[in-house]
């Protein structure tokens, strides 16, 4: 099968899979397993940012979406020129990927209609469900059940190690930093997982902007800066805004140094196998006494006394 996959985590899921030689086609923002660079890109996005705050890139995505309706450009010749016979993609978010309406409507076009897949995950089970209808698609359904046996695994000996815990801090899982948005689909259920819980996410529901007042009103204890395709250098850039908000020296999160900034794009907004890492890392941050050293490090930040403006 010739497999074009718009979605970074579902080229992850096509990996997981040991289907990578099928896949003739990634988007722009595919790049893991790291062989899968090599591939054509199919996507584009006009946005560099470069220089640009978080409150600026928030701007220029409402504008975009609201004048264009994406934010996103297929590269047509060259997918005509791969002759895909599927396309992965998705409806659940116009600011993850090309539009569902739009891959649809050009696949309509090809010589050889392709099957358009939506992969459209609200949970881990939803995740686990969208690697089983990959494989089912591939004609590999074994691999499926012997990859989410080992993910459920890692999953376990998490809730095991958490077992007798009590206490369960108020950890606010945040997705963008200005303005400030809550995390959504299964966002709060890793938090949960972790042995936290999240006062301010939306489990199963999309991520939303919330006002700032709300992030005062909940008293996180624990704070972690997940944002929606950033790496922790490129959230670290944004600090100062955050910093600047009323009130936020006075947070106990921030009191107790315990603000942390882990890799959104790579793992927590990416529905794919890396998703168990993402909870390995929660748990590590929300409770150190139970997981430290039990993880790779995977780029977390811990800023400590730094959390402060003071």
């Amino acid at each position: 099968m010739r497999i074009v996959s718009l979605l970074p985590a579902a080229t992850e899921i096509i990996g997981l899979l040991g289907q990578l030689d099928c896949l003739v086609g990634v988007s722009h923002e595919c790049d893991f397993p790291p062989e899968v660079n090599a591939k054509p890109r199919v996507t584009y996005c006009p946005i560099h940012d470069e220089g640009l705050s978080s409150a600026e890139i928030d701007r220029w995505v409402r504008e975009t979406l609201a004048s264009q309706g994406t934010l996103y450009t297929l590269d047509e010749p060259l997918l005509r020129e791969l002759e895909p016979e599927i396309i992965l993609t998705q409806k659940l978010c116009d600011v993850c990927a090309v539009g569902y309406g739009s891959v649809q409507a050009f696949a309509a076009t090809l010589a050889r209609t392709p099957q358009v897949l939506n992969l459209e995950p609200s949970s881990l089970s939803d995740i686990f469900e969208n690697i089983r209808f990959v494989a089912k698609v591939l004609d590999v359904p074994d691999r499926a059940e012997i990859a989410i046996n080992a993910l459920i695994e890692r999953i376990e000996a998490v809730k095991a190690r958490l077992a007798n815990v009590v206490e369960r801090p108020k950890c606010f899982l945040m997705e963008w930093i200005d303005p400030p948005f809550c995390s959504g689909h299964w966002g709060p259920e890793l938090v949960e997982l972790a042995g936290g819980r999240d006062p301010l996410g939306l489990n199963g529901k999309d991520s939303i902007r919330i006002p700032w007042e709300s992030v005062l009103e909940a008293q996180p204890e624990v704070m972690v800066l997940a944002c929606c395709g950033h790496s922790p250098q490129r959230t670290m850039e944004d600090l100062s805004s955050l910093r600047r908000n009323l009130g936020w020296d006075g947070l106990p999160a921030v009191q107790r140094g315990r603000v942390y900034i882990v890799d959104g794009n790579a793992y927590f907004n990416r529905p794919g196998p890396r998703i168990v890492d993402s909870l390995e890392i929660l748990a590590e941050i929300i409770h150190p006494d139970l997981f430290a050293r039990c993880f790779a490090d995977r780029g977390v930040i811990c800023l400590g006394s730094d959390a402060s403006n003071s």
